[in-house]
């Protein structure tokens, strides 16, 4: 661990041992922000994802009231776990209000700006959270949705599980700390999740590292209550993980088989393909393999943003030497750049989320079209940079 992160964990630990008892006015009752439902269930502090007809698509109200709660259940000193859901069936989260954004960059408002930089202020807060975080992925688990999961300390996917980074088909890039978690992943995989929207489901999660407990949905309103009854204790995190596991072994042994990774016979692919030091690299790759699976992989990276595709490149790439503070105030250059340096971003979410015509007309027809020194430009200064660790401290003193 370098001295620079050494000494940002230093500041927040000693914020939360010198900070008073803090409780909630109401606790074991539900507290209404519209669209986000905090509550205290015994020992644990829940949050609720409420906005199912939209399936839990984040807008700016919801990071600011995520953030909020994750404040006050840090301070409450008889909160020990914190755990995030959904109220829908279908979804966790999935994603983002992006045509909100791109209306916002479109008419050259400051929305687009205080989503991202409040969205990955949120993700680090859930990265650095210094109780034991655990978010339950049930259902689709998209964008903005694997920014309020991944990060956490646990990760539980159950048999409805949808995972997907598809930032790349509507112009933008693969974000929430994007080029920390994926470019961490064996293999390339992450590479190949970030640059063609691969979908993964239930228990792939497992194999790909991304979740870290399998647990059948039918479970989940017994896992909770065992959650809720977690006792106070010098390593709660130990206590959650014998809970999380026992449920994950009676999960499984409920089922018929173990599942395989739905993508196994690939990964020798994945890892040559897209372990490529360029994305043209990548893309020759996948011309000179005549396999179905190339075929396929190269037609639906064709139809994406060959701009969004570079940058990805490039984000990961950089990524992998940063730690989760420096990927995310790095990704807000990226994100206004997307919202402001050229038309992708406006256009995928128009052609695909809006008008629904699927053809969207991106500023390149291929990769080889797109100047280094114009991807080089996002990774540039902005003026009111992001710091997401001083953001944090900021809100820990308010």
């Amino acid at each position: 661990m370098n001295v620079v992160v050494q000494r940002r964990l230093n500041l927040l630990v000693d914020l939360v041992r010198r900070w008073p008892k803090y409780s909630l006015a109401i606790r074991g009752m539900s507290k209404m922000s519209d669209e986000v439902v905090a509550s205290v269930s015994g020992s644990c502090g829940v949050i609720t994802l409420n906005k199912p007809a939209k399936l839990n698509a984040l807008n700016l109200t919801m990071v600011e009231a995520v953030k909020k709660h994750l404040v006050e259940f840090e301070k409450d000193e008889t909160v020990s776990t914190i755990l995030v859901k959904s109220n829908s069936p279908k979804a966790f989260c999935a994603g983002g209000d992006v045509q909100r954004v791109t209306e916002s960059a479109k008419n050259k408002g400051t929305y687009h700006r205080d989503f991202f930089f409040n969205e990955y202020v949120m993700n680090f807060m859930i990265a650095t959270c210094s109780k034991p975080y655990i978010a339950l992925i049930h259902g689709i688990t998209m964008g903005g949705g694997v920014g309020l999961s991944v990060h956490g300390k646990f990760r539980v996917a159950t048999e409805t599980s949808l995972f997907a980074m598809p930032e790349t088909a509507i112009g933008l890039f693969p974000d929430v700390g994007g080029g920390h978690f994926l470019s961490r992943l064996p293999g390339s995989l992450g590479m190949y999740l970030a640059l063609t929207g691969q979908r993964l489901k239930g228990y792939d999660l497992i194999h790909a590292g991304i979740a870290t407990h399998f647990i059948l949905s039918s479970k989940l309103p017994l896992l909770e209550t065992d959650i809720s009854n977690l006792k106070k204790s010098e390593d709660v995190s130990k206590s959650l993980k014998h809970v999380l596991d026992a449920h994950q072994q009676h999960s499984i042994s409920d089922m018929e088989n173990t599942p395989n990774f739905t993508i196994n016979d690939k990964l020798a692919m994945i890892s040559d393909v897209f372990g490529q030091s360029s994305i043209e690299t990548v893309f020759q790759k996948l011309k000179a393999d005549q396999s179905e699976w190339s075929k396929k992989t190269l037609s639906t990276m064709q139809k994406f943003s060959p701009r969004s595709l570079k940058l990805t490149h490039k984000q990961l790439k950089k990524g992998i030497d940063l730690d989760i503070a420096d990927n995310l105030n790095m990704e807000y250059r990226l994100a206004v750049g997307c919202c402001e340096y050229d038309n992708d971003f406006i256009e995928g979410v128009r052609a695909l989320l809006v008008d629904k015509d699927h053809s969207p007309k991106w500023s390149a027809s291929s990769v080889d079209q797109v100047e280094d020194s114009f991807i080089e430009t996002f990774f540039g200064p902005v003026d009111h940079e992001l710091d997401v660790f001083a953001e944090k401290v900021k809100l820990w003193a308010s």
